[in-house]
């Protein structure tokens, strides 16, 4: 720092400094001061993203709302959150002391549709493969947001005006040597703390825990699990059921953010649970049925059998059935058992009002599975009557089946033995292996919800980012992969995308998401998913989440660029926790690209690009010799922009304008060649980017009739720049 206006690059921001004598200035786009340079490299320095980013945040002045860009703001270089380290790599990829823990479950629930009741006991198997010792364990108790004065109730009250008592834990006891140790958890609103007598050793320590419980079961408004009434009789969609163990990383340690109402976070393990309900009753769920010889008729094994050679769908369960079963009453009950490896949750819906059709995902047999007679891999739906029709759920499987196959094929293996889409009272949920959707569902809606909640499979389920912390790398990044299935369904059937998900206005994104990058009061998507209030969470965490993949793939490093680098990402980190700062390297390294000013603008400000066609000339005024188009960067985000010009006689031609363009400067001159005059020029014909203001970005050249295909270096006709219709 001996330099006097040197720049100083500080978590994201570009200070520029001045040495003077015992003082250190600061100037820049959000701060300035001068200080004493021991408080400076006191405080300022060791403050990071404390006292400094306060005082950058404090400013009134916003970067987006400066009259004209700085490119040595824009082009600085980005530090990411995340540091590299043993455990996190400068290419993006788990560094060569990785680890993650593991969590198996072996879980008995009993639903009682009298009392609406679900009671349970669990034996979890924890293994703490960080280098640290655990002396504590961390649990997550979900159904206590429904408890009154929950902090899930506080934080959004008017998605919980009803109430339950939670999950109510009858027992904890810690299980070695054939005796079980009692212990007492401390319940702290939606985490529940487990003290151990003895510390559990790294590096491959386990245990084994028995824990008890029971709770009601929510009605509809319990969202995302509860029970809801259907024409024939109830049904139950039930997750978040058991207590889930939080996850303990190399970011935070336990990580015991509160259920608020967001999302989850889950470490990864194997999976064999029972449901208990009354007999008739149709339970599916989570991973492989493992008992159906016990719960199933004869006729509805001969049906499961032939879906499993099925291109189309087959009905298991039929309306027949369905009536047969709901006018008989029972007293009997059955268990369903199911398994599931390598998975961080499980969920199932059980009610005796269910259709249940399947049909064969044209995947390969599983790992580990019998050679010669595998086991059949479905694409399963199950609805009540009243969903059934020819533009209703009819086609749910149909959609499953394409979601799960074109998902394996374009970026990752399914790794599971199902996939399940469940038509309930609509609470659009995801879960490994099978989701909640609406009965009410029907045409491009029932194919883009099943779609995108089925797409979870890959975020998070496969990549298992931390959706309670960084929303956009679930819900963003599902949101795209969802645009391209659209796309590639039957010809584009469902095509484009035009959701609440995804360019809900006009179905055009570069237009729809233009709204949302002037709107000041917007949050960036490095926000925090709990501050992401409801008003953004579509628009910034799904919308501008997706668009932003979408416009680095096809605007910036191309279909075959992308494609490998997002493939090796989710490759990378299959069944393992990254973080953003993973991703962002990540596609750095393998697209051989310094994206930093894309993370900056797009990830971490709510920046967009705008530019403006300045000026049509020719050289020595005649346009035999070219012409000179001159254009302005206004925007904060220079994203790659196509020029188009027409020529007098119709001709065309096109040429893309880089980033690296503005790295120095916010204006250029391009000279174009050509014999004749231009009829028209202009950026961004095909609104490929959201340029912040299109009034400015086209010209039409109006010339005199007399010389409009036959220009001289003696009569040179005047150019007149205009705004085109």
């Amino acid at each position: 720092m001996e330099t006097s206006g040197r720049p100083f690059f500080y978590s994201g921001y570009i200070l520029v400094y001045a040495l003077r004598q015992k003082m250190i200035c600061l100037s820049g786009v959000k701060v300035s001061g001068c200080f004493e340079k021991t408080w400076f490299h006191k405080i300022i320095l060791p403050a990071r993203r404390g006292l400094l980013a306060g005082l950058l945040a404090g400013s009134a002045l916003s970067v987006a709302q400066a009259a004209e860009p700085d490119p040595f703001q824009i082009f600085a270089p980005l530090a990411y959150p995340q540091p590299v380290n043993l455990y996190h790599s400068g290419n993006g990829a788990p560094g060569p002391m990785a680890w993650k823990n593991r969590a198996d479950y072996n879980i008995h629930v009993h639903v009682d549709p009298a009392t609406h009741t679900l009671s349970g006991s669990e034996t979890l198997t924890y293994t703490n493969n960080s280098p640290e010792s655990l002396s504590t364990l961390w649990l997550q108790l979900d159904q206590n947001i429904y408890q009154q004065g929950s902090r899930g109730a506080y934080a959004a009250p008017q998605r919980l005006q009803d109430h339950t008592d939670g999950m109510i834990i009858e027992a904890v006891a810690l299980s070695a040597d054939g005796k079980e140790t009692p212990l007492t958890p401390l319940v702290s609103d939606t985490r529940m703390q487990v003290p151990l007598p003895q510390a559990l050793p790294g590096k491959g320590g386990h245990l084994t825990l028995k824990v008890s419980w029971h709770y009601t079961i929510p009605g509809e408004w319990g969202g995302r699990t509860g029970f809801s009434q259907n024409e024939d009789g109830e049904m139950y969609e039930i997750a978040q059921f058991y207590p889930r163990m939080a996850v303990y990383d190399d970011q935070r340690g336990w990580d015991t953010a509160p259920y608020l109402g967001q999302e989850f976070y889950l470490d990864y393990g194997d999976f064999d649970y029972s449901v208990t309900v009354p007999k008739g009753f149709l339970v599916a769920g989570s991973g492989a049925l493992t008992n159906p010889d016990a719960v199933l008729s004869a006729q509805e094994k001969a049906r499961l059998a032939q879906s499993a050679t099925s291109e189309t769908r087959i009905m298991i369960r039929t309306p027949e059935d369905v009536q047969a079963i709901v006018h008989q009453p029972q007293t009997e009950t059955q268990t369903w058992q199911f398994h599931m490896a390598n998975t961080r949750d499980v969920a199932f819906v059980a009610s005796p009002t269910l259709l249940w059709d399947a049909a064969r995902l044209n995947l390969p047999a599983l790992e580990g599975s019998d050679a010669k007679n595998p086991a059949p891999r479905l694409a399963m739906s199950v609805y009540p009557a009243e969903a059934a029709g020819a533009k209703k759920w009819d086609r749910s499987t149909e959609y499953v089946k394409h979601a799960i196959e074109y998902f394996s094929g374009k970026w990752f293996p399914y790794p599971w033995p199902n996939a399940v889409n469940v038509g309930g009272h609509g609470a659009a949920m995801e879960y490994p292996g099978i989701v909640f959707d609406g009965k009410e569902d029907a045409g491009a809606e029932l194919f883009w919800v099943t779609t995108h909640e089925l797409g979870h499979g890959w975020f998070p389920m496969i990549v298992g980012s931390n959706e309670r912390r960084n929303a956009f790398m679930d819900e963003g990044f599902n949101t795209f992969i969802d645009v391209y299935a659209s796309d590639h369904f039957n010809h584009g059937e469902f095509a484009p995308k035009h959701d609440v998900e995804f360019a809900p206005q006009t179905g055009h994104p570069a237009d729809d998401i233009v709204p949302v990058l002037k709107d000041q009061s917007a949050p960036v998507l490095m926000t925090p998913a709990d501050l992401i209030s409801e008003k953004y969470r579509h628009s910034v965490t799904y919308f501008k989440g997706a668009y932003g993949l979408q416009l680095l793939r096809e605007q910036i490093l191309g279909a075959d660029r992308f494609d490998r680098a997002f493939q090796h990402y989710i490759a990378l980190w299959a069944f393992r926790h990254p973080t953003p700062s993973d991703f962002f390297r990540v596609m750095e390294s393998e697209a051989g690209e310094d994206l930093s000013w894309f993370w900056r603008g797009w990830y971490f400000k709510n920046w967009g690009p705008d530019y403006r066609l300045k000026s049509v000339s020719y050289v020595n005024g005649n346009p035999v010799q070219g012409a000179r188009v001159q254009v302005e960067n206004k925007g904060w985000l220079p994203l790659p922009v196509v020029l188009a010009i027409t020529w007098m006689d119709g001709s065309s031609a096109r040429l893309t304008i880089p980033t690296e363009t503005w790295s120095q400067r916010n204006t250029v001159t391009l000279q174009i060649p050509g014999k004749l005059a231009i009829r028209s020029a202009v950026l961004d014909p095909d609104h490929m980017i959201p340029d912040l203001n299109r009034a400015d970005n086209s010209f039409t050249v109006k010339l005199t009739a007399a010389h409009q295909f036959a220009p001289s270096a003696a009569s040179t006709p005047t150019v007149q720049g205009a705004s085109a219709p």
